[in-house]
């Protein structure tokens, strides 16, 4: 499953550290999407199968009411399930080979990579697009280093695939991405984690446009 490379330019990865309760968490989403995210990535780390599975259907159907991408954290099980448009892997997640054969070639599939070796071996596996960082310090993720610029650049120019910087990603620093090949970035707290998510969607969906003005 491909989609045009205009659509990673803003992709929000949820976390519900932020909501008050799952119907906040819910309307945080809602929000995102009409900020300007055009597809939301839904990561739940702690929650039981059948929780996460009828959280996800809820999730998928949301965005295919609001005519956004949705994505699956990890599990491709949970995808199929709800019904969502694909999944993502890290690098100590399901093998992105084995991912791929779960999915079949309708669902999108995208990896986690911090490295030219990496993307290359995704994309062999059939990777739909690349997730790369950490692009900056994180405190999403307390084990994400950051990779150089030149990093990120390896990558983007060793596949054909869209690639998204991740870690980090906030309004001061987004335009330092700029020149890197990248087909947009990732936003945790910088959409989840504002008072006004709507807003804040809105504010990055504009500075990450700049990022090909040029």
């Amino acid at each position: 499953m491909g989609i045009s490379p205009e659509t990673f330019r803003l992709y929000a990865v949820t976390d519900r550290a932020w909501a008050a309760d799952e119907e906040d968490f819910f309307h945080q989403i809602e929000a995102a999407v009409r900020g300007g995210a055009a597809i939301v990535q839904l990561r739940e780390k702690r929650l039981e199968d059948d929780a996460f599975l009828a959280e996800a259907r809820r999730f998928a159907a949301l965005c295919r009411e609001l005519g956004a991408v949705s994505i699956i954290n990890d599990r491709p099980d949970i995808a199929l399930a709800a019904g969502a448009d694909g999944v993502h892997v890290g690098q100590d997640d399901l093998a992105a080979g084995r991912a791929r054969a779960l999915l079949g070639p309708g669902k999108l599939l995208g990896v986690s990579a911090h490295s030219r070796t990496e993307a290359l071996r995704a994309r062999a596996a059939g990777a739909d697009y690349l997730g790369v960082g950490a692009a900056f310090a994180t405190g999403t993720k307390a084990d994400a280093r950051p990779i150089s610029r030149e990093t990120i650049r390896a990558v983007t120019a060793a596949v054909d695939i869209p690639a998204v910087a991740i870690g980090g990603v906030s309004r001061e620093n987004i335009l330092e991405l700029r020149g890197l090949g990248l087909s947009g970035v990732a936003v945790v707290s910088g959409i989840f984690g504002q008072k006004h998510p709507e807003a804040a969607a809105r504010e990055l969906r504009a500075l990450v446009e700049q990022l090909y003005s040029e």
